[in-house]
């Protein structure tokens, strides 16, 4: 079964990974980080879960796919204190019901130091 990557945006500074990869009927996206269009961090929580959605939206557009089209996603937080506000900015941007299934962490640290969140899915694209 062959594999599509999907490259990062012209412009974005990226680790060595593709931003999503399609086999068969799903696509695995990467963990995706809050960066901004200059690829640099906002500062705050919330500014940053802004920056993932919109950073993962224009993932699944690319693969002609919606937020609907989501069967899992993982949630990286690297604050406890963030997890309300999270599941709050989550009910509004991936909802409404029914959702994705989903895995919270709290981990001890992600790649950037600044960084607050990551999320990578799982999306079908079945009869697409």
């Amino acid at each position: 079964m062959p594999i599509k990557h999907f490259a990062p945006p012209a412009g974005i500074q990226a680790p060595p990974l593709s931003f999503a990869a399609r086999v068969g009927d799903l696509l695995f996206v990467s963990g995706i980080p809050g960066f901004d269009e200059q690829g640099a961090l906002p500062d705050g929580f919330e500014a940053q879960f802004g920056f993932v959605v919109r950073n993962i939206k224009r993932v699944l557009d690319e693969a002609g796919a919606t937020f609907r089209n989501l069967v899992k996603v993982n949630v990286l937080l690297t604050r406890a204190s963030d997890v309300a506000t999270m599941n709050a900015l989550y009910a509004s941007a991936f909802g409404p019901t029914p959702y994705p299934a989903r895995t919270t962490c709290v981990v001890h640290a992600l790649p950037n130091p600044k960084m607050l969140i990551e999320i990578e899915c799982i999306a079908s694209l079945e009869g697409r």
